[in-house]
C-alpha cells in the first residue's frame, strides 16, 4: 500500500499560512528536504484553496505529478492536468492507495488535513517548524476535540537558520 505523506511547514504557533493564505515569511534559503522528498512522490493531493494558492506563486510546480484537487464544487480536469475529486473521497483514497506508484504528498490545506486526520488517512508527518509567531493565521489543525492521534517521533533535524523539522509516524 502506498504512503500517505502530509509534508508541511508551520509557524512555531501552528499555523500553515497567514489569513489570507499568504505563506511570504517561509525560508527559502535552503532546501530543508524539499528535493529529496519530492523524488520520492508521483502523486500531489491538495485542498482546492491550496491549488488557487499555489496557482498565484507563477510556474506551476507539480508538471510532472499527478495531481488531485479534493474540491465539493469543483470538478474535471484543470488546465495543469490536475484533476478535481468532488464526491466519494474515502474511496477515492482508498483505491488510490492501493494503486501502483510511490509515496503521496498531502499538500494541505488545513479542511483536507482534517478530513486525512479524522479517516487515518496519513501515515507519516514531515513538519517544518519555522522559528516565527504569527499570531494568526490557518492553523496546521483544526481545532476538534474529538480529534485526539498519536504520534511516533522517527526522527529531528535542525538547521542553523532555527528550524526545526520532525518526521512523525501515526500509530
Amino acid at each position: 500500500m502506498r504512503k500517505i505523506i502530509l509534508f508541511i511547514a508551520s509557524s512555531l504557533d501552528g499555523y500553515i499560512a497567514r489569513k489570507s493564505g499568504d505563506i511570504d515569511w517561509l525560508f527559502t534559503d535552503q532546501d530543508y528536504g524539499y528535493t529529496e522528498f519530492y523524488a520520492q512522490v508521483d502523486t500531489v493531493i491538495m485542498g482546492n484553496k491550496t491549488y488557487q494558492q499555489v496557482l498565484s506563486f507563477g510556474e506551476y510546480p507539480y508538471q510532472d505529478k499527478e495531481v488531485f484537487i479534493f474540491s465539493r464544487t469543483q470538478s474535471g480536469t484543470t488546465d495543469n492536468n490536475a484533476k478535481f475529486v468532488n464526491s466519494d473521497w474515502l474511496n477515492f483514497i482508498k483505491t488510490l492507495r492501493q494503486s501502483h506508484g510511490r509515496d503521496i504528498w498531502l499538500v494541505g490545506g488545513a479542511q483536507l488535513i482534517h478530513f486525512f486526520l479524522q479517516e487515518g488517512f496519513i501515515d507519516e508527518l514531515i513538519l517544518s517548524i519555522h522559528p516565527i509567531i504569527l499570531g494568526s493565521g490557518i492553523p496546521l489543525i483544526v481545532n476538534d476535540p474529538s480529534l485526539e492521534i498519536n504520534l511516533d517521533l522517527k526522527k529531528v533535524k535542525t538547521f542553523d537558520t532555527g528550524l526545526v523539522q520532525m518526521l512523525y509516524s501515526f500509530n
